[in-house]
């Protein structure tokens, strides 16, 4: 029986990385995607090195251009959206362009990416999956990352129902939702075109921003203190697809898989939240049939 498949999306640094020498160290196949392999030049030769495919592939194509690629690269197992970026600014302060960059390479590039490959996913019925990778903030949005998080909000709300949709055909669909790892994400992030209004200034949004901004030089510096160990990271992400290891026993039994505690205690908190709000507005819920 031939090796399974991966189709993974942002290769070139990062959990993606990661991901594509862990699943070739398992002797699987992998067709990693990275927007230029002249930028990506060391990720593109550890990968090769090892056995994997590179191809070239930006979330800002078309539909069209997406769909090709995708299908032109074979069958797929296991195709995991991982691409991404971060725009980092107040809901007032972002532009028209940067939400729309935001949500094409957040959720359009990957919507098109499963939309190309779930056709012959479905067809094989060989018990594949879907791999969204999200975000803690994406349950817990934070001041200065709204744009980001509601990029990743309506991934996972696509996921929710594209799992019902694909159950029937043998392929499951989880989300990944990391906290803090120590990779690069915070040097992917892009500053914001227009400057926040000084109102701002002294809130928990400039109170957030500072903190990313601080976690971005620290990324560069070399001394990032993000908890997250993205090698552990990975190994969880392969072993809840693979039914392997550690987390092998929740391959489909979750729909989400949250990778860290601080991601965790974020989650509870904000679950607990709702749950409040639940509770407290059940009389004026009920209060609304005929």
């Amino acid at each position: 029986m031939s090796s399974p498949v991966w189709f993974i999306t942002g290769v070139s640094n990062g959990l993606g990385l990661m991901l594509c020498l862990r699943v070739l160290r398992a002797k699987h196949t992998v067709v990693g995607t990275v927007r230029s392999r002249t930028k990506a030049a060391d990720a593109v030769r550890q990968i090769e090195s090892a056995g994997g495919r590179v191809i070239e592939l930006d979330l800002n194509e078309s539909k069209k251009s997406i769909t090709k690629k995708v299908q032109a690269a074979g069958p797929i197992d296991y195709l995991v959206n991982n691409a991404g970026f971060f725009v980092l600014g107040a809901i007032e302060q972002v532009s028209e362009q940067e939400a729309h960059s935001q949500l094409q390479t957040n959720f359009f590039g990957p919507l098109h990416v499963l939309q190309a490959a779930l056709p012959s996913m479905r067809a094989a019925r060989r018990g594949g999956a879907v791999v969204n990778v999200s975000s803690v903030a994406a349950r817990d949005p934070r001041p200065s990352s709204g744009v980001y998080a509601a990029s990743k909000a309506a991934l996972e709300a696509v996921s929710d129902a594209l799992a019902a949709e694909v159950a029937p055909f043998g392929l499951a669909v989880l989300v990944v939702e990391p906290g803090a790892f120590r990779t690069n994400f915070f040097g992917a992030y892009a500053p914001p075109e227009v400057p926040v209004d000084p109102d701002y200034e002294g809130t928990p949004f400039a109170a957030a921003r500072d903190a990313f901004v601080a976690a971005r030089e620290a990324t560069y510096a070399g001394s990032a203190a993000q908890p997250g160990d993205p090698a552990k990271g990975v190994d969880r992400i392969f072993e809840a697809v693979t039914g392997e290891g550690l987390a092998g026993n929740l391959k489909g039994k979750v729909a989400r898989l949250v990778l860290g505690p601080d991601a965790y205690e974020r989650i509870q908190k904000s679950n607990e939240r709702l749950l409040a709000d639940l509770a407290l507005g059940k009389e004026v819920a009920h209060s609304t049939n005929f």
